[in-house]
């Protein structure tokens, strides 16, 4: 039996939405789900570098399945490694339990677009999914900064591009985004749609329609037998550590337990404070749950209505010994 016939899943709509680290990916998807049609059911893989995992519970902490919204998150690294089994493995459990009319994949801004498009093309989904338009979220101010332009991943997300879009718009300077359009005429599809937004506000419409990129042969290898701090035992001291690293860059993430509940005004010091490629983080304070995002534009803040437990992930290009240390030092007293 095949693996289409034991979901019984034909056509689900799909969009691969990709962009380097933060590009506000995140961002676009919570505004694309608040434009869903009510009787729809959407689905959503999101991929990320670090091992803790932490857009899930943001993209969850908005939406639910009361709103036919499904969340599903592969941690660790890039989700199509090792044959695409943890993805593939995610995948057919979301599809499964979803069954949703549009499925957005959103692989981490450090994995390997070309391999993610390899997996959802072959005949393992050739019936369950049609692949639409593949949107790629670019901040064409950093076409100026070669640890993106000469980046491997950066430039494949260009090239698998149907339509690149200039996010964070209102930020350029005046031959930005004609920049862009130059490196897309350079590195992306010659047929690549070129657009703009700001706050990741992509219009719905962008979506439709099935993408012109090919699947190409694209492998690299990961060790695919690693067990994820996402899955293990919380220890006793209530922080569990967590780092990965490739691409260039290192993550460096934390579990920690709900019995520590965090000073918020020590929190939000802190975090203000990194000089970090990228940030997220969800935390159980005194004041509520929040989460946070950190680029290199500014710290947002967003209250929730839950978590399980405070989780954070900071990739930057070397680690700072000392982050834990000062991450107990913004506990509660209370």
């Amino acid at each position: 039996m095949t693996n289409s016939e034991q979901l019984k899943i034909s056509g689900v709509a799909t969009n691969i939405i990709t962009g380097f680290l933060g590009v506000g990916k995140s961002s676009a998807i919570l505004h694309l789900l608040k434009h869903k049609a009510n009787n729809e059911r959407w689905a959503v893989l999101v991929n990320e570098f670090g091992e803790i995992g932490i857009d899930g519970s943001l993209l969850e902490g908005q939406h639910s399945r009361n709103e036919g919204v499904y969340i599903r998150e592969v941690p660790g690294g890039c989700m199509c490694c090792a044959a695409g089994l943890p993805m593939q493995i995610a995948l057919n459990q979301l599809l499964s339990k979803a069954r949703p009319d549009r499925l957005l994949i959103e692989p981490t801004g450090l994995g390997h677009p070309k391999e993610v498009l390899e997996v959802l093309s072959g005949t393992y989904y050739n019936d369950a999914l049609s692949l639409q338009k593949i949107i790629c979220l670019v901040d064409a101010r950093k076409l100026s900064d070669k640890r993106y332009t000469e980046h491997d991943t950066f430039r494949q997300q260009i090239a698998i591009a149907d339509t690149l879009v200039a996010n964070k718009q209102d930020l350029y300077k005046a031959d930005e985004l004609e920049q862009l359009r130059n490196y897309a005429k350079q590195y992306g599809r010659s047929q690549a749609q070129v657009t703009s937004s700001k706050y990741g506000a992509l219009d719905p419409s962008l979506l439709e329609g099935p993408t012109a990129a090919k699947a190409q042969n694209h492998h690299h290898h990961h060790d695919s037998n690693k067990i994820l701090a996402a899955d293990l035992a919380m220890p006793e001291s209530g922080f569990l550590k967590a780092c990965n690293q490739g691409e260039g860059f290192v993550s460096t993430g934390w579990r920690i337990s709900p019995e520590h509940v965090f000073n918020y005004n020590a929190l939000f010091t802190f975090l203000s404070g990194l000089k970090v490629e990228r940030m997220k983080a969800v935390f159980i304070t005194e004041q509520g749950v929040f989460a946070y995002n950190l680029s290199s534009d500014a710290l947002t803040e967003l209250e929730l209505d839950d978590c399980l437990e405070s989780r954070i992930e900071i990739i930057a290009e070397q680690e700072n010994e000392q982050w834990q240390k000062q991450l107990q030092d913004c506990l509660s007293q209370a």
